[in-house]
C-alpha cells in the first residue's frame, strides 16, 4: 500500500523515465530528483548540494559523475576574470542526445 498525499504545494512533476534505468544508482537517482526539484535557475555546487542533502562530498562528486557518464549532465568549465573556477551546470530530465552549450557572461573559456 502506498498513502499518497493531495499536491496543492511543495510537489514536484518529472518525468520518471530515468528511474528505471539501470545504468545509475539508487544515489545518482536521487541526486538527480533533487536537482530536478530545484528551481531552473539555481545555481549548483558541490558545497551547495552537499547543505541539502547529509552526503559527503566525495559521494556527491561520485553521483555527479556517474550522472555525466550516463548523459544525465554536462558541467561547464570555465574561470571568471580574476581567475577563479566557475561552473555551469546543464541539468537534464532525460538522458541528451545533443548537447547543449550555454553561453554564460561570467564564463571565459
Amino acid at each position: 500500500m502506498v498513502i499518497r498525499t493531495e499536491k496543492l504545494t511543495n510537489y514536484t512533476k518529472i518525468d520518471t523515465t530515468y528511474l528505471e534505468d539501470k545504468n545509475i544508482s539508487l544515489k545518482a537517482k536521487g541526486l538527480l530528483t533533487l536537482m530536478l526539484s530545484l528551481p531552473d535557475a539555481w545555481n549548483f555546487n558541490i558545497n551547495g548540494l552537499r547543505l541539502l542533502c547529509k552526503e559527503s562530498r566525495l559521494a556527491i562528486t561520485n553521483a555527479l559523475k556517474e550522472l555525466e557518464e550516463n548523459r544525465y549532465l554536462i558541467i561547464e568549465k570555465g574561470h571568471s576574470k580574476d581567475g577563479k573556477f566557475l561552473y555551469n551546470y546543464i541539468v537534464y530530465e532525460k538522458q541528451y542526445t545533443q548537447k547543449v552549450h550555454t553561453e554564460q557572461p561570467y564564463m571565459d573559456n
